[in-house]
């Protein structure tokens, strides 16, 4: 054993000061899981009691919010030395950060493993770090979105964008209008049930899990069951090639922003992130300039282009998104 070194044996016992909760107490499980898989060393499980002589000490000040929000303190310091290691975060979300850092740690020699012998007092430069996966086009079952969520906690990433809508696949069940994914997924669609454990799951990690669905382009898929909302006459149908295609809400119908209103209120009860990604991106306009209704109603609205058209939809699905609750989100297009 070297002065610069924290030996990692079987004695490697973890206790927490201060704050806890179920929540860091399983984060602490995973911790010790995933040092065993590292090393094959057996390992104390769980935290220990106090007054036992732990090797490491997590201390947290307070819970952080039930679910992880933007502006969190994440927080950490994590000081090892030779006789021991103390973990300190003024949040569970913090705790966690350090604790990938002390499994970033460790390290091996012909003696056995170690952990060096470190000061770290870390904060995220940005509070925003986020991985978008499209399962509009490419569905992937819970096992893997849940995996990919272990990912982005082992690399301090804090936001999961699940893109759940577009011309290839409506991925999620609406119990207002059924027909979405009855008809708009080809049978690869995510049950509430599987958002709300996707969500706790990801929440657990420090991940918060943002919706996107897009409107008024990219939005096919909608239209299959329900072809009312389109700007053009059906029958539609999932498409299953890349690309941009032509249908496109009518943002002329007041019948639009109604059901438009039903839906984002379903969705915004069903995630509890105050973000709310609504797309707005490469609307090609076509069935716009095509429809002889839709050209009447820019002329007496004064707007000479699709993108002014599509401005005023945004507008209106502003009022709707903020009115559920939430803070509207969308690509460059929509500025």
């Amino acid at each position: 054993l070297h002065a610069g070194e924290l030996k990692l044996d079987s004695s490697f016992a973890i206790t927490t000061s201060g704050y806890t909760d179920a929540r860091l107490q399983a984060a602490v499980l995973r911790l010790q899981h995933r040092l065993e898989e590292r090393t094959g060393i057996a390992l104390p499980r769980g935290v220990a009691r106090i007054g036992t002589a732990a090797v490491v000490t997590i201390m947290v000040k307070q819970s952080g919010a039930a679910y992880p929000q933007l502006g969190d303190d994440e927080s950490y310091a994590l000081v090892i030395d030779s006789t021991g290691a103390t973990l300190s975060a003024n949040t569970v979300w913090g705790a966690m950060h350090g604790m990938e850092t002390l499994l970033q740690l460790v390290s091996g020699d012909s003696d056995g493993y170690y952990f060096p012998v470190v000061n770290i007092q870390d904060k995220p430069r940005f509070p925003w770090r986020g991985l978008m996966i499209d399962v509009g086009r490419h569905f992937q079952p819970v096992d893997v979105i849940e995996r990919n969520i272990d990912g982005l906690a082992a690399v301090k990433m804090n936001v999961f964008h699940w893109h759940l809508s577009e011309d290839q696949g409506f991925r999620i069940e609406s119990k207002r209008s059924p027909k979405l994914q009855q008809m708009g997924s080809s049978g690869q669609y995510y049950t509430q049930e599987q958002v709300r454990e996707v969500i706790a799951y990801a929440a657990n990690r420090g991940v918060r899990v943002i919706p996107e669905f897009d409107m008024p382009g990219h939005a096919g898929a909608w239209m299959v069951g329900y072809p009312q909302l389109a700007s053009a006459p059906g029958p539609y149908e999932v498409q299953t090639l890349w690309g941009i295609f032509d249908p496109v809400m009518d943002p002329t119908r007041e019948e639009t922003y109604q059901f438009l209103d039903g839906f984002i209120g379903e969705m915004a009860a069903l995630f509890p992130d105050e973000y709310f990604h609504i797309g707005g991106d490469e609307n090609n306009g076509k069935q716009w300039q095509a429809n002889a209704q839709i050209q009447e109603f820019m002329r007496a609205h004064g707007y000479h282009t699709t993108a002014e058209l599509q401005a005023y939809f945004n507008q209106r699905v502003l009022q709707i998104v903020q009115k559920h609750g939430k803070k509207m989100v969308g690509w460059d297009e929509i500025l």
